[in-house]
């Protein structure tokens, strides 16, 4: 299985939107849009998981697609760091 970082999204695009773009390359495990904590508003980015030879050839295909209007950065997401919430620990 692969996560997948989908980038520079018109903030119209919703989880069904990105979906059938993605089922055009295989088998969409997951979608899931971000929101703005605070106001709830799109951020314009997501995280689509997908079998991973599906994914090699959705992000080959569609890195630099454009969607509304807009041109998606699309790659292999990467995980976010763990650390300490930028405090430091003395």
């Amino acid at each position: 299985m692969s996560k997948i970082y989908v980038g520079n999204l018109p903030f119209t695009a919703d989880e069904a939107t990105v979906r059938e773009l993605f089922e055009q390359h295989g088998t969409v495990d997951s979608v899931a849009l971000i929101n703005d904590r605070e106001t709830g508003r799109p951020r314009g980015f997501g995280f689509v998981e997908m079998p991973r030879a599906d994914a090699a050839r959705a992000i080959q295909s569609l890195n630099g697609h454009q969607l509304g209007g807009r041109q998606l950065k699309v790659n292999e997401a990467q995980d976010k760091p763990r650390g300490n919430g930028g405090r430091h620990r003395w």
